[in-house]
């Protein structure tokens, strides 16, 4: 077998092909928009690459033309050996990868589908939008404060007429931030309004929208971050993923458990929190938000909302799995430890 490695770059890639004795068969540069048509002349290989921004869309293309693909995580390429002794090209960094491959299987990162990708990139430009208004909001509140003014309090989407009816005369450079934020809230209802729509019709999604504190937009970040459920073993492993399991910093007869890793997308980790906020705001009588208030009588509100954004990704694991609906009569038990396992991709 050939061990084909590439070192993936925006424009330009460089190319090590090797024999599984470990000799060179070929090293070239070639544009990235022509991998694609290059592997399909290329007999049955396994291809190496690094993950990065066209990691994914070549992998597809890889696995379209017939050949193993392995996506390797950036964080592991260092330790075998990329940008060592500070030696670094895009020569070098193929030919390591390519090396390394004939001596061992690498391990790869899962390769998302397309759906899961498209998902993930709607969810950031609208998380850009919101971003982006949220600096603009402060810098006009951070305006009326230097003159002593406040406005009602309201929705960020009213404040442009709150702050117009607090101060007519405006000056120009305030009306344009004004103007600019009403524009950037109609497009980010834009997007609730297609994650709306995107979830109604997948069923997945519509089933987690039946638990409490899940609307569309938590429910595709869910979906998109998983993508495959048959990758984890149970649960724990899929909160182990999402980094909402405590951590350990144990040395011999020290042993330490410390707060959740936080590993995996932060994203979707951090929605599931909102989520779980949610349900302690507003559904005080679901037997989930009982389970966090006990939690949080004895450890305080914050590590009650930890651990009820845990449970929510439990329950919609399961109601993923089973293909069923949330039933507020079960899974209210307190937690107990457990051994989290993840499946190799």
């Amino acid at each position: 077998m050939q061990h084909l490695a590439v070192d993936l770059g925006g424009k330009e890639s460089q190319l090590c092909i090797r024999l599984s004795d470990s000799k060179i068969l070929l090293e070239r540069r070639i544009l990235t928009s022509q991998l694609p048509s290059f592997f399909k002349v290329q007999p049955p290989s396994r291809v190496i690459l690094e993950t990065g921004a066209e990691a994914f869309t070549i992998a597809d293309a890889a696995l379209a033309a017939g050949h193993e693909v392995r996506v390797v995580p950036a964080t592991l390429v260092r330790t075998l050996g990329v940008g060592s002794r500070g030696m670094k090209s895009d020569r070098r960094d193929a030919q390591i990868l390519s090396e390394v491959s004939c001596r061992i299987d690498l391990p790869t990162v899962h390769v998302p589908s397309h759906r899961s990708r498209e998902w993930k990139a709607m969810c950031g430009m609208r998380q850009a939008l919101v971003d982006s208004r949220t600096k603009m909001v402060n810098t006009v509140r951070g305006w009326m404060r230097g003159r002593l003014t406040r406005v009602a309090l309201g929705t960020v989407s009213t404040l442009p007429s709150r702050v117009r009816k607090k101060c007519p005369d405006l000056p120009q450079f305030v009306e344009r931030q004004l103007s600019a934020i009403e524009q950037l809230s109609e497009m980010i209802r834009a997007y609730e309004k297609d994650f709306a729509a995107m979830a109604e019709l997948d069923p997945v999604c519509r089933r987690l929208m039946t638990i409490p504190g899940v609307g569309p937009l938590v429910a595709i970040r869910f979906v998109s971050a998983v993508d495959d459920l048959s990758r984890f073993e149970g649960p724990h492993a899929l909160q182990s993923y999402l980094g909402l399991t405590p951590g350990e910093d144990s040395s011999s007869e020290r042993h330490r458990i410390t707060g959740i890793t936080k590993a995996g997308n932060s994203r979707t980790r951090w929605i599931l929190v909102q989520a779980a906020w949610t349900v302690l705001r507003c559904r005080a009588g679901d037997p989930m938000a009982q389970w966090a208030e006990q939690i949080a009588a004895r450890k305080g509100k914050k590590p009650a909302v930890i651990a009820l954004a845990r449970k929510l990704a439990g329950i919609m694991f399961a109601i993923w799995r089973d293909g069923s609906e949330y039933n507020p009569t079960k899974g209210a038990k307190s937690e107990t430890p457990r051994v989290y396992v993840m499946k190799p991709s």
